[in-house]
C-alpha cells in the first residue's frame, strides 16, 4: 500500500495513533485471513485558513458583454485540426517523452492504488472503521481526569466585607466493569485562605480519598453493556472485508477500462486501413468513369463512402480522447498529463468450470457475503439487546472515603484512615413504563426478519451472478470463434474481389469493405469481452486475488501472461493517405494479416473456414 505524506511535519501524538491505527488493522487482518499490507495515513495537514470565515464568497459571473469567442475559420481547417488536437490528447506525438507517462496495464493498476480518489476513499473508510475501534476500546480503559477550580467569595458586615480565596484540585480515573457499571477513585485537595486578614491567619488546607462502585445487575447489566465494544470489534473485520473486495473490483474495473481503451485504439486502426482502403479504391473509379467506363453515379458511391470513413475516423479519435481523459480522471491523473497506454494487455486462459463447484466456491469465498452473514447475527443480538432494555432496574452501588484529620486545619496531603466513611446502596426500579422499549422489541425483530430475508435475496443473487458470469465465458469464446471465422470470411472474400476487379460491380467492393471492417470491430470487441468475462467470474466466484502491488495473481492451473503489441501512434492519429496502408505494414507486420491471409491468434478450438461455423 502506498503511504501519503500529508503535510511535513507530523505532531507526536498523531504519530502514536496512526502506528496504534496501523498495528490494530494488521492484527485484526492477520486474525481473519486477509491481506495485512493495510493503508496508512501519516502526517499532520496544514489547514489552509483563507476565506474560512467569510460570509460573503466570492461569485464570478460576467456580463455577457464581457464574453469573447472567436468565429471558426474556414470549414476545409477543421479535420487538419482535429487530427492534431487527437494526436496532441492522446500523446501519440508533440510531448518530450520525458514528460510522457506511459502505462501498461500493471502500471495502470498501481497508478491507480497511489493517486485514484476512490482508491483513497476507500483506504480511508477502512482505517476509520479501525480508529473508531481505537476509541471504543480507550473507553473501555482506565481515563484519567484533572480538575482544579478557584473561586473567590465575600460577605459583607457593617461594611467591612471578609474575602476568601479558595482552590479546589479533583484528580480522578474511571474504569468501566466487564458487564456493566464503573468504577471510580478521586482524590480531592482543597485550600482556603482569608485575603483580608492576612496576618496571623493560615491557609486551611484538607484531602479526601474516595472510591465508588455502580453495578447494574437487570436491566443494562451483562454482555449488552459490552454491546459498542463487540460491534466496533466486528465493524472493523467488515471494513477490512470490504476494502479488499473493493479492491478486487477495483482491479476489475480498472482492467476493464484499459481494455476498453485497447479496444477502441484497435478501431481507430481498422477503420484507419478501411479509409485507405477506400481512397484507393475512390481514385481507380475516378480513373474508369473518366475514361467513361462506369458511370458517375458509381463513382460517387465511392467518394460517399470515403467520406462516411473519414467521419467515422475522425468521431473514433475523438471517443477515444475522451475515453483516455475518463480514464486519467479514474486514475487520479490531471486531464492535462500527457499519457500514452503501450499497447500491454493479459492473456487469460479460459477456465473449465464446475458450475456447483463455482457456486460451492463463491458461498464460501465471496467477503461480502461473510459479511451480510454476520450482518444477521448483529441482528440477532440486537433483538436480545431490545429484551434487556424491557428488564426493572436493579443496580447496587458502594463506596468508602477517606479524608484528613478534622481537627488539623493544616493537614497538608496526609489522610487519616480513623476518619473513613462508607456507604452502600441497592436500588430497584418498576418498570411501571416500559410501552417504548416493548415496541423496540418489536422492531428489533421485524428487523432480523427483514436482515435474514436481505441475506437470502442477496445469497441467490450472488450464485445467479455466478451462474451468469460463468455462462458468458462460454458466450465470450463462442463470439469470438465465430467472430474469427467472420473475419476469414471477408478476407478471404475481399481478396478474391481485388484478383476479380474487372468483374466486381462498385456496390458489391463498397459492401466487402463494411463488412471486413464489421468483422473486424467485432472479433477485437469479442476478445476484449472474453477478457472481461473470465474476470467477472473469478469476481463473482469469489476467485479473484490482488497481489500486494494491485497485480492480478496467477491462481494455480490458471496463469497469467502478459501480451504486448505494438501501438503506433503517429499512424494512428496522423494523417491517413492511398499510400497508409502499406506504410502501416511496413512498421506493424505482426498488427494486420499478410498477404497470405494470416490472422490474429486464433483462440482454441476456433472453427476452421471449412467446418461451416
Amino acid at each position: 500500500m502506498g503511504t501519503v505524506l500529508f503535510g511535513s511535519g507530523c505532531s507526536p501524538g498523531l504519530s502514536a495513533i496512526d502506528r496504534r491505527t496501523e498495528s490494530l488493522m494488521r492484527e485484526r487482518a492477520e486474525a481473519s485471513g486477509l491481506p495485512t499490507a493495510v493503508p496508512t495515513r501519516r502526517g499532520s495537514p496544514e489547514v489552509d485558513r483563507s476565506g474560512l470565515y467569510s460570509s460573503r464568497p466570492a461569485t464570478t459571473n460576467p456580463e455577457a458583454d464581457a464574453l469573447r469567442f472567436d468565429v471558426a475559420g474556414e470549414l476545409a481547417a477543421v479535420p487538419a485540426r482535429l487530427d492534431r488536437n487527437a494526436g496532441i490528447a492522446a500523446a501519440a506525438f508533440g510531448y518530450d517523452q520525458a514528460d510522457l507517462l506511459v502505462l501498461d496495464l500493471e502500471g495502470a493498476l498501481r497508478q491507480a492504488q497511489l493517486t485514484s480518489r476512490e482508491y483513497r476513499s476507500a483506504e480511508e473508510d477502512y482505517i476509520l472503521a479501525a480508529i473508531r475501534l481505537l476509541i471504543e476500546q480507550h473507553r473501555w480503559g482506565p481515563r484519567l481526569f484533572n480538575d482544579t477550580t478557584v473561586s473567590a467569595s465575600g460577605s459583607g458586615d457593617d461594611g467591612r466585607f471578609d474575602t476568601a480565596l479558595r482552590l479546589i484540585n479533583e484528580l480522578r480515573a474511571t474504569q468501566r466493569l466487564p458487564y456493566g457499571g464503573e468504577v471510580e477513585a478521586r482524590w480531592i485537595t482543597r485550600a482556603t485562605e482569608n485575603l483580608r486578614e492576612v496576618v496571623g491567619s493560615e491557609t486551611l488546607r484538607s484531602n479526601e480519598l474516595s472510591l465508588s462502585a455502580n453495578v447494574p445487575l437487570l436491566r443494562g447489566g451483562g454482555m449488552v453493556a459490552r454491546e459498542p465494544l463487540i460491534q466496533s470489534e466486528r465493524d472493523l473485520i467488515y471494513a477490512a472485508r470490504e476494502f479488499e473486495d473493493f479492491r478486487r473490483q477495483f482491479l476489475v474495473s480498472v482492467a476493464v477500462d484499459y481494455f476498453r481503451l485497447l479496444q477502441s485504439l484497435a478501431g481507430i486502426r481498422n477503420q484507419a486501413i478501411q479509409l485507405a482502403s477506400l481512397l484507393q479504391f475512390a481514385e481507380q473509379q475516378r480513373a474508369l468513369a473518366n475514361d467513361g467506363l462506369i458511370a458517375q453515379f458509381a463513382l460517387a458511391d465511392a467518394q460517399n463512402r470515403v467520406f462516411s470513413a473519414r467521419a467515422s475516423l475522425d468521431n473514433q479519435r475523438e471517443s477515444y480522447v475522451v475515453a483516455l481523459e475518463r480514464f486519467k480522471i479514474r486514475l487520479g491523473l490531471a486531464v492535462g498529463t500527457p499519457l500514452r497506454i503501450d499497447g500491454s494487455s493479459l492473456s487469460l486462459a479460459a477456465p473449465e468450470i464446475d458450475m456447483n463447484a463455482a457456486m460451492e466456491a463463491a458461498l464460501s469465498y465471496r467477503l461480502d457475503l461473510q459479511t451480510e452473514r454476520d450482518r444477521v447475527v448483529d441482528s440477532r443480538r440486537d433483538v436480545l439487546i431490545a429484551r434487556n432494555n424491557v428488564l426493572p432496574d436493579f443496580d447496587v452501588s458502594a463506596g468508602v472515603s477517606v479524608g484528613s484529620d478534622r481537627d488539623n486545619d493544616n493537614a497538608g496531603f496526609s489522610i487519616d484512615p480513623d476518619d473513613a466513611s462508607w456507604n452502600a446502596s441497592a436500588t430497584f426500579g418498576m418498570p411501571l413504563d416500559r410501552r417504548i422499549e416493548r415496541l423496540q422489541v418489536r422492531q428489533a425483530i421485524i428487523s432480523l426478519e427483514q436482515r435474514e430475508r436481505s441475506y437470502d435475496q442477496f445469497r441467490d443473487n450472488l450464485l445467479l451472478d455466478v451462474r451468469r458470469t460463468a455462462r458468458g465465458i462460454d458466450l465470450a469464446r463462442r463470439q469470438l470463434e465465430l467472430a474469427e471465422y467472420r473475419v476469414d470470411i471477408n478476407e478471404r472474400r475481399q481478396r478474391e474481389i481485388e484478383e476479380r476487379e474487372a468483374e466486381i460491380d462498385t456496390r458489391t467492393r463498397l459492401d466487402t469493405e463494411a463488412d471486413l471492417l464489421d468483422a473486424r470491430n467485432a472479433r477485437d470487441q469479442a476478445a476484449t469481452d472474453l477478457r472481461v468475462a473470465i474476470l467477472n467470474y473469478l469476481q463473482s466466484s469469489g476467485q479473484l486475488r490482488v497481489s500486494g502491488d494491485g497485480d492480478l495473481a496467477a491462481l494455480p492451473g490458471l496463469p497469467v501472461e502478459v501480451v504486448t503489441r505494438n501501438v503506433d501512434y503517429e499512424l494512428l492519429f496522423g494523417d491517413v493517405g492511398e499510400d497508409w496502408f502499406v506504410e502501416y505494414k511496413g512498421r506493424n507486420p505482426e498488427e494486420f494479416p499478410d498477404a497470405e491471409g494470416d490472422g490474429a491468434p486464433s483462440s482454441p478450438g476456433a472453427p476452421s473456414p471449412s467446418s461451416g461455423g
